[in-house]
C-alpha cells in the first residue's frame, strides 16, 4: 500500500512539472513593434517637454509653460483628472521656443525633475501626492546645481550648459545628459560628488555637435540619443552606447533629430524623430516620427515630439512639445 502510494505521488510530481516546464516552454514573447496605433489622451498641455509614469499609472508631465516663468509638473491619471503639481519654475521666451524645465524621472516616490537653463536638478517627494490634491510649494524641493559645474568644464566653445534628461543605474547612480556640454554627468550616491562620465563626440567629421536629448539604462550599458547642431543635415544624427566606465561608442548612426530615446520591453532602443528641417523656412511640420533602432518608421506625421515612455508591455506615450498633445501608442 505505501508503495503504491508513493508511486502515485511521483507520477503526480512529474506530471506538474512536466505540465509546468511545457507552459514555461510555450509563453508567447512580446514582439518588437511593427506600427503604432495612435490615440490622443490630452490637448492641453502648455510646451510640454518630459513625462513619466508611476506604478500606479499616474503620468507625470512637465510643462516649460508660456516663457513668463510659470513652468509646473502636472498629474494626470489613468482617468484622465488632471492636478498641478508644483508651479512657478523659470520660463522663458526664446527666440524659436519658450525654455525652461526639461525631462523628469520618478523613482521611489520622489520625482527628479530636470531645469535646463538653470542647471538645477530639483527633487520633489510626491509619494503621497493624490490627483487634486494643494500644490507641492517650490521650498520644500531640494535643489542640486549641475549647471554651474558642467560650465566650470569648459567642454564647449563656447561655454555651454544645458541639463536635458536623467537616468540612474542598477546600483542608484543617476546620470545626467548635457545637450550644451555634449556630456553624461554621474552622480554618485556613496560620496554625493558629481563628475564628468562620458564626453559625447562631434560628428560629421568632428564639425557638428552630437547634443545628446536622452539616456536610457538597459542593464548593462547606456544608450543616448543626439540631436545634432545646426543645420541638423539628415543622416547625422547616432544612438551612442556608453559603457559603465564611460566609454562611448556609436550603437546606431544615419538617423535624423532625435530627441529623446526607450526600451521595449525586450530592451530595444526606440527613438522619436523632432522634425526634418529645410533652409530656408527651417522645421517642417508634422514630420516628427517614432522609429525603432534601424529607423524605421513605427509612427509617422507627429509635430515636434521630445519625450516617448513606455507605459505598458505593447504602450507607449508621446508628448508634442509644439500641440501640447499626449499620445498613446498601442500595437
Amino acid at each position: 500500500m505505501k508503495k503504491s502510494i508513493l508511486l502515485s505521488f511521483t507520477t503526480f510530481l512529474t506530471l506538474a512539472i512536466g505540465i509546468v516546464a511545457c507552459t514555461t516552454d510555450h509563453v508567447v514573447p512580446i514582439p518588437e513593434p511593427a506600427r503604432f496605433a495612435v490615440t490622443t489622451v490630452d490637448t492641453t498641455l502648455r510646451s510640454p517637454i518630459g513625462l513619466d509614469m508611476d506604478g500606479s499609472g499616474n503620468l507625470w508631465i512637465a510643462e516649460i509653460g508660456t516663457g513668463n516663468d510659470d513652468g509646473a509638473i502636472v498629474m494626470l491619471t489613468p482617468g484622465g483628472q488632471k492636478t498641478t503639481v508644483i508651479s512657478g519654475f523659470h520660463s522663458t521666451a526664446g527666440p524659436e521656443s519658450n525654455e525652461g524645465l526639461s525631462h523628469i524621472k520618478y523613482v521611489n516616490g520622489k520625482l527628479y525633475i530636470l531645469h535646463g537653463i538653470d542647471g538645477i536638478l530639483y527633487v520633489a517627494d510626491v509619494s503621497n501626492f493624490k490627483a487634486g490634491n494643494p500644490q507641492i510649494p517650490m521650498a520644500s524641493l531640494t535643489q542640486t546645481d549641475i549647471g554651474t559645474y558642467s560650465r566650470s568644464l569648459n567642454l564647449t566653445d563656447p561655454v555651454n550648459s544645458n541639463i536635458f534628461d536623467i537616468e540612474f543605474d542598477g546600483a542608484g547612480n543617476y546620470y545626467v545628459a548635457d545637450a550644451g556640454a555634449n556630456a553624461i554627468f554621474k552622480w554618485d550616491k556613496n560620496t554625493g560628488n558629481i563628475s564628468l562620465f562620458a564626453k559625447i563626440p562631434s560628428v560629421a567629421g568632428g564639425t557638428i555637435d552630437a547634443v545628446p536629448t536622452g539616456i536610457v539604462f538597459d542593464g548593462s550599458k547606456f544608450l543616448v540619443s543626439s540631436l545634432t547642431g545646426f543645420p541638423f543635415a539628415p543622416g547625422n544624427a547616432k544612438i551612442f552606447a556608453v559603457d559603465l566606465n564611460g566609454n562611448v561608442t556609436i550603437y546606431k548612426d544615419g538617423l535624423t533629430m532625435l530627441t529623446h530615446i526607450e526600451l521595449s520591453a525586450n530592451k530595444k532602443p526606440l527613438v522619436i524623430k523632432f522634425s526634418d528641417f529645410a533652409l530656408p523656412n527651417g522645421f517642417v511640420p508634422f514630420s516628427g516620427a517614432v522609429l525603432n533602432e534601424d529607423g524605421t518608421v513605427l509612427a509617422g506625421g507627429l509635430m515636434m515630439p521630445t519625450d516617448i515612455r513606455r507605459t505598458g508591455d505593447r504602450q507607449f506615450h508621446v508628448i508634442s512639445f509644439a500641440l501640447g498633445h499626449l499620445y498613446k501608442l498601442t500595437y
